[in-house]
């Protein structure tokens, strides 16, 4: 499965009733709602990732990256988008391109 491959699930059950979507219901309660659950989920991820379980780890990050995507969806972000500013990125080093940012 791909990001896109994901992001096109997300566009699926973004469409579907509330009642029978958990995607759906998140997206009605609002961006704000969207991303303070991204939150939670990237917070348990960093748990694990501190505990050293590996297992939970790839568990928490799968939570992390959908909510993820649900979140750009609340804000009309495409997964195309964020590629395409990574790409932008890569014509100078990591360095220079957060120096950069600071100014």
């Amino acid at each position: 499965m791909t990001l896109e491959d994901l992001e096109k699930i997300i566009a699926a059950r973004a469409e579907a009733s509330p009642d029978e979507s958990w995607t759906a219901k998140l997206l009605a309660k609002g961006p704000e709602k969207v991303a303070e659950k991204f939150g939670e989920e990237a917070i348990e991820a960093l748990i694990e990732a501190v505990r050293g379980d590996r297992a939970r780890l790839t568990s928490e990050a799968a939570d992390v990256l959908f909510h993820l995507l649900v979140m750009l969806r609340s804000r009309d972000v495409t997964v195309a988008d964020v590629m395409a500013e990574l790409s932008a990125r890569t014509t100078q080093s990591g360095l220079s391109e957060k120096a950069a940012r600071k100014g």
